[in-house]
C-alpha cells in the first residue's frame, strides 16, 4: 500500500499538543504523522484514529473490555486506531513496525487475560469493530463474516435467510469471532459440527508485510495455523468463510438444578459417564456452582444441568430416560423452540425476547473475573467432587464455578493434528474452571482461590501433561519474554498445555510467515530464529 501524497502533520500535531505522556509523545508523533501519509483529509482520521487527548479514548477503549479486572489497567495504548477499510490496517502495520510499537488486535474484548487490549511495551490496538460485514449464501450454505462481528451478529444474520440453518460456535452473543475463531471455538453443537474452526473454508488475513492474502495465497500451512492456533501470532485475520450447518425447526431444551440433598454429587459423578456417549444431537453440560442459602444464609453447593437436543421433547426424553434416568427429567422440564430462541435460552433472557438483542454488544453485564481450564480423561471419584463443594462453601468467594464441556460424538472423528486444536478423542469432557467478583479490592483473595483449586484438582486431572484451551488464556501457565526473545523451551511450557504436538508446526510456520516476530503478545507463538 503505497502512502497518500496530502499531508496531515498539522491536524495530528493538535492531536497531540496537550499530552501528558512525555516520555511518549515523540513516539505517538512520529506514528501519527507516518499515518497521515495513509490518509487524504482530516475527517477520516479523526473517525478511526484515537489518542488520549481526544474525548472518546477512554469511551472507546472501554467498550469492549469486559473483565473489569484490567478496567483500570495502566498499561493503556499510545493510540487505537478504529479501521474502516483493510488499507487503514495495512498502514497500521507498516507505521507500527517502522516505530517499534506492537500491535494488539480487538474484536468482541472477551480476551480473558485482557491482552487484546494491554500490553508493558508501548502498543497500538487495532480494534477491528467496524469491520463486520456478514453475507450469507443460503443456497451453498455458506457465510463471509468479518473478524469484527459478534456471535449474536452473525445468528442473527443467518436466521434472516433461513431459520434450518445454523453455525456451531459460542452462545454468548457478544463475543468477537475474531479471537473465537482463531482459537478453535466451541459451542452447544460441538458434539455434532465439532468447533467452529473445523468449519472453516477460507479467510482473509493481512500479514506482517500488509499484504492481503487468502487460502489460496497464503498456502497450506498458514491456514491451517490460523484456525486455532490462537490469534496475535501470525496476522490480522479480517474475515472467514464459514461452512453452515443444519438444524431442525425445533430443538429441546432443559434447565434442571439440583442440590446435595438431591443427590447432585451422585449426579455429577455419573454424568461422567454418560455425557460423552449420548448421541451427537445432544449436549447435556453440568455446572458446579454456589448460592446462599435460605437457611441462615449460608453458602450451598448445587448443581445445574442444562441441555440442547436437536429435536423434539418426546425423543429428547426418550435418551434422557435410558441413558440418564436418575437425572428424573420429565415433559415439564422440556422447553420446545427454535435453534435462534436456544441463543437466547441458555443466555438467560426472557423467552419473548426479541432477536435483536443479538444485535447489542454491550448487552452483558461486567465483572472481575479469572478463568483456568483443564481436560479430563478419566472420571473423578465422588470424594473427589465432596472436596470440591467444601472449596466452593468458602463465604468469603463470590461466584465460584466449574462447567463441564461433554466431548465424545463429532469431537471424537476428527484428528488431533486436522488443525492446530489437538483435544479431540481421549477426552471425556473439559472443565472451565472460573471464579467472579463484584469489587476490584477483592481480587487477590478471589485469585488466590481459583489457584489454589486447580492447584488441588492436578493429582486428578494430568497425565503427562496437563492440557487447557487457548480461548480461555491462562498467563499462570507460562508466558514469553515481553520485552525479548523467548526460547523455544520456554514458549513450550505453555504451548503444549494449549496445542501437544502441534506446537512444532506452528513454530515452524511462525518462523516462515513472521520471523521478526512482529505479531506477538505474552502468550503467541514465538519463532525460532532470534529477532
Amino acid at each position: 500500500m503505497a502512502p497518500r501524497k496530502a499531508s496531515m502533520l498539522p491536524f495530528l500535531v493538535f492531536l497531540l499538543s496537550s499530552s501528558s505522556l512525555a516520555t511518549s509523545s515523540h513516539t505517538h508523533e512520529d506514528f501519527l504523522r507516518c499515518l497521515s501519509l495513509y490518509f487524504e483529509d482530516p475527517v477520516a482520521i479523526s473517525k478511526v484514529v484515537y489518542t488520549s487527548n481526544n474525548s472518546s479514548y477512554s469511551s472507546v477503549l472501554h467498550f469492549s473490555i469486559r473483565n473489569l479486572r484490567f478496567n483500570s489497567s495502566k498499561l493503556k495504548p499510545l493510540v487505537i486506531v478504529t479501521p474502516m477499510d483493510l488499507s487503514h490496517i495495512q498502514a497500521t502495520i507498516h507505521c507500527s513496525r517502522h516505530h517499534n510499537l506492537q500491535i494488539r488486535m480487538r474484536s468482541g474484548g472477551h480476551d480473558v487475560e485482557g491482552l487484546s487490549y494491554s500490553s508493558v511495551l508501548p502498543f497500538v490496538v487495532v480494534d477491528i469493530i467496524n469491520l463486520r460485514t456478514i453475507t450469507v449464501d443460503a443456497t451453498n450454505r455458506t457465510a463471509w463474516v468479518q473478524a469484527g462481528a459478534t456471535l449474536g451478529e452473525l445468528y442473527y444474520r443467518i436466521v434472516e435467510k433461513s431459520r434450518t440453518l445454523a453455525f456451531p460456535a459460542g452462545s454468548c452473543p457478544t463475543v468477537g469471532v475474531g479471537g473465537h475463531f482463531s482459537g478453535g471455538g466451541y459451542g452447544l453443537m460441538l458434539r455434532k459440527y465439532g468447533l467452529a474452526a473445523d468449519n472453516i473454508v477460507d479467510a482473509q488475513l493481512i500479514d506482517a508485510k500488509g499484504r492481503i492474502l487468502d487460502r489460496e495465497s497464503m498456502g497450506d500451512d498458514l491456514f491451517w495455523a490460523i484456525r486455532g492456533g490462537g490469534g496475535n501470532s501470525f496476522g490480522v485475520v479480517v474475515a472467514w468463510k464459514i461452512n453452515l450447518v443444519e438444524v431442525p425447526s425445533t430443538v429441546t431444551v432443559f434447565t434442571v438444578v439440583r442440590n446435595l440433598e438431591q443427590n447432585a454429587t451422585k449426579l455429577i459423578h455419573q454424568w461422567q459417564y454418560v455425557a460423552n456417549k449420548l448421541p451427537e444431537d445432544l449436549f447435556l453440560t453440568a455446572v458446579i456452582g454456589s448460592v446462599n442459602s435460605s437457611q441462615g444464609g449460608n453458602t450451598a453447593v448445587q448443581a445445574m444441568f442444562i441441555s440442547l437436543f436437536l429435536g423434539k421433547a418426546d425423543q429428547l426424553l426418550l435418551w434422557m430416560h435410558g441413558s440418564f434416568p436418575d437425572l428424573g427429567i420429565v415433559r415439564d422440564d422440556c422447553i420446545e423452540m427454535s435453534w435462534i430462541e436456544s441463543i437466547l435460552y441458555v443466555n438467560g433472557f426472557p423467552r419473548n425476547t426479541s432477536v435483536d438483542v443479538l444485535l447489542d454488544r454491550s448487552s452483558q453485564s461486567l465483572i472481575n473475573f479469572k478463568v483456568k481450564s483443564d481436560y479430563v480423561k478419566e472420571p473423578m471419584a465422588e470424594i473427589v467432587l465432596k472436596e470440591i463443594w467444601e472449596r466452593f462453601s468458602d463465604e468469603n468467594i463470590e461466584v465460584p464455578a466449574m462447567t463441564f464441556i461433554p466431548y465424545g460424538g463429532k469431537m471424537n472423528k476428527i484428528s488431533e493434528s486436522s488443525i492446530p486444536f489437538p483435544h479431540r478423542a481421549g477426552n471425556l469432557y473439559k472443565i472451565s474452571h472460573t471464579v467472579a467478583w463484584s469489587e476490584e479490592t477483592a481480587s487477590e483473595r478471589h485469585l488466590a482461590w481459583i489457584r489454589r483449586l486447580y492447584s488441588y484438582m492436578t493429582s486428578y486431572i494430568s497425565q503427562k501433561t496437563r492440557e487447557a484451551y487457548v480461548n480461555y488464556r491462562d498467563l499462570d501457565i507460562g508466558m514469553n519474554n515481553p520485552a525479548g526473545s523467548t526460547s523455544y523451551r520456554q514458549a513450550s511450557i505453555w504451548g503444549r498445555k494449549y496445542f501437544k504436538n502441534n506446537v512444532d508446526k506452528l513454530v515452524r510456520v511462525k518462523t516462515e510467515v513472521d520471523p521478526a516476530n512482529f505479531f506477538r503478545n505474552e502468550q503467541s507463538i514465538p519463532p525460532l530464529s532470534p529477532w
